[in-house]
C-alpha cells in the first residue's frame, strides 16, 4: 500500500511537469480543430488549451468491493474505484476544498478508452492496467479480487487518467471531463457521440493489412517495432518472475538458519546469546523478502504498461493501413470508371469484358442508351474524384498527426523506461546491501561468543 501511494505521487508530479511542457503543443494542435470538425470530433472538445492537470487535481483515491446484479440479473462481486478531483486554482490560492468524488467500475474505464481509440485514431492512447494478473511468480495471487492486486490496479487506473489528462490533445475532450465529473449521465453522453458506429471492424482492418500496396514505410517500421517491444518486455517480465521465485526461496531458506541457531542456543551456555542474536537477524532477513517483492511488482507494472502500449502503437499503424487501402481502392475504382468512359466514347475496347463480347455478338447499343451510360459514368467519375480527394486528405492528415504523436510517445517511453530501470537497479543494490548488513551483524554476534 505504501509503495503504491509513493508511486502515484511520483507519477502525478511527473505528469504535472509534462502537462506544463505540453500545453504549448496543445496550442499548436488547436489549428486542427476545423479539420477535426469534418470527422465530428470538435463537438467533444472543450475550449481551454492548457492540459487538464493544470486546471484540476486528479486521483483514484481508493478501491471498494461491492456486490450486485449484472445485466442478466445474476449476482456478482466487483470492484469500484473512487475518483477525486479538485480545482487547481483553489489549491494555488491556499484553499483546500473538499474534493468532488464519484465511483467508477473498471468496465467504465474500458468504455472511456474505447471511445478515445475510435475518436482519436491518430493518438497512441494510453493503456489500462491489466484486468487479471499476468507474469506473476508462484507465491503471488492471480485472483483479480486480491487486495494487493486491486491496489496495484488502482495505481494503474490513476496513472491512466493522468496520462490522458496530460496529453496535449486528449486533455481537452469533453467526454473525459464528463467521466471525471458526472457520475450518472456520462454514459449517455458518450453513446450519443455514435463512436461505436465509427469503429473499424477487425476483419476490415486485417484485410487492409494484407492488401494495401503502398503503406508509409515509417508506419511499417513502427508496426515491426511495436511487435519487438512487446516481445522484449514480455520476455523481461517472464525472466523477472522466474528470478522472483528463486529469490523468494533463497530468502526463506535463511529462516532455517534462524531456527537452527535459536534451537542450538538452548544447549549452549557461553555461545547461547550470540547464536540467539544471529538467529534473530536471519529471521528478519527471511521475512524482508515479502516487502521487497511487493515493491518489485510496481516496477513490473511499469514494464507492463509499455507491454500494453505496444498494442496501442499497432492500432495507429492499422488505421494508417486501412485509410491507405481505402484510398488505393477509391483510386482504382476511379481509374476503372475513366477507362469505361473512354471505351464507351471512342468505341475502342482495350480490355476484355462481357459487355464488349455482347456488343460484338448482338450489335452496338442505341445512341440514347450510350448517351445515358456516358452521363452516368461522368457522374460516377465526378463522385469518384471527390472520394479520392477526401481519402487523400484523410490519409495525409492521419499520417501527419499520427507521426507527431508517435514521436511524443517515443520521448515519453525513453524517459519512463530509463527511470523505471534505474530505480529497479537502485532497489536491487539496496537489497544486496541489506544482505551484507545482515551477515555483518551475524558476524558481530559470532565474535562476541
Amino acid at each position: 500500500m505504501r509503495r503504491g501511494s509513493e508511486e502515484a505521487t511520483s507519477v502525478k508530479r511527473r505528469m504535472a511537469e509534462d502537462g506544463r511542457d505540453e500545453s504549448v503543443a496543445a496550442d499548436d494542435d488547436s489549428q486542427h480543430t476545423a479539420e477535426d470538425g469534418r470527422n465530428g470530433i470538435n463537438n467533444t472538445m472543450v475550449e481551454e488549451s492548457p492540459t487538464l492537470l493544470r486546471r484540476m487535481e486528479i486521483c483514484v483515491a481508493e478501491a471498494e468491493k461491492r456486490s450486485g446484479k449484472n445485466a442478466v440479473n445474476m449476482q456478482e462481486t466487483f470492484t469500484v474505484y473512487l475518483i477525486e478531483t479538485r480545482p487547481m486554482d483553489a489549491l494555488a490560492e491556499g484553499r483546500n476544498p473538499a474534493p468532488d468524488s464519484l465511483w467508477r467500475r473498471y468496465s467504465e474505464f474500458e468504455l472511456l478508452r474505447n471511445y478515445l481509440l475510435v475518436s482519436f485514431p491518430y493518438i497512441v492512447v494510453p493503456p489500462l492496467p491489466e484486468k487479471r494478473a499476468e507474469f506473476v511468480w508462484h507465491k503471488l495471487s492471480a485472483d483479480n479480487m486480491d487486495p494487493d492486486f486491486v491496489e496495484r490496479r488502482r495505481v494503474g487506473l490513476e496513472n491512466f487518467l493522468l496520462r490522458v489528462a496530460s496529453h496535449p490533445v486528449l486533455t481537452n475532450d469533453k467526454i473525459l471531463h464528463h467521466f471525471l465529473t458526472e457520475e450518472h449521465s456520462w454514459k449517455e453522453v458518450v453513446y450519443e457521440t455514435g463512436f461505436q458506429a465509427k469503429a473499424d471492424s477487425r476483419l476490415k482492418a486485417l484485410s487492409a493489412t494484407f492488401r494495401v500496396r503502398n503503406p508509409d514505410k515509417r508506419f511499417m517500421d513502427m508496426k515491426h517495432y511495436s511487435d519487438e517491444l512487446q516481445s522484449h518486455t514480455s520476455q523481461l517480465l517472464r525472466a523477472r518472475a522466474r528470478v522472483a521465485d528463486r529469490l523468494y526461496g533463497v530468502y526463506k531458506v535463511h529462516g532455517n538458519y534462524g531456527r537452527v541457531f535459536s534451537e542450538w542456543s538452548a544447549i549452549e551456555r557461553e555461545m547461547g546469546d550470540g547464536l540467539q542474536s544471529a538467529g534473530h537477524h536471519m529471521d528478519a532477513y527471511a521475512a524482508s523478502i515479502d516487502d521487497i517483492l511487493e515493491e518489485e511488482e510496481h516496477y513490473a507494472d511499469q514494464l507492463k504498461e509499455y507491454l500494453f502500449y505496444a498494442e496501442a502503437l499497432r492500432a495507429v499503424c492499422r488505421k494508417h493501413e486501412l485509410t491507405q487501402f481505402e484510398l488505393e481502392m477509391a483510386t482504382q475504382d476511379l481509374i476503372s470508371k475513366k477507362q469505361q468512359h473512354e471505351e464507351l466514347s471512342t468505341g475502342i475496347v482495350r480490355t476484355f469484358s462481357f459487355k464488349g463480347m455482347t456488343n460484338k455478338l448482338f450489335g452496338q447499343e442505341a445512341p440514347e442508351q450510350r448517351e445515358a451510360r456516358l452521363k452516368l459514368l461522368e457522374e460516377l467519375i465526378e463522385e469518384g474524384e471527390e472520394a479520392v480527394k477526401d481519402k487523400t486528405v484523410e490519409c495525409e492528415e492521419h499520417v501527419e498527426k499520427a507521426w507527431v504523436d508517435v514521436q511524443r510517445f517515443k520521448e515519453q517511453k525513453d524517459k519512463d523506461l530509463r527511470e523505471a530501470l534505474i530505480n529497479y537497479a537502485v532497489m536491487q543494490v539496496s537489497m544486496c546491501k541489506k544482505g551484507i548488513q545482515m551477515w555483518s551483524n551475524a558476524k558481530e554476534c559470532f565474535l562476541k561468543m
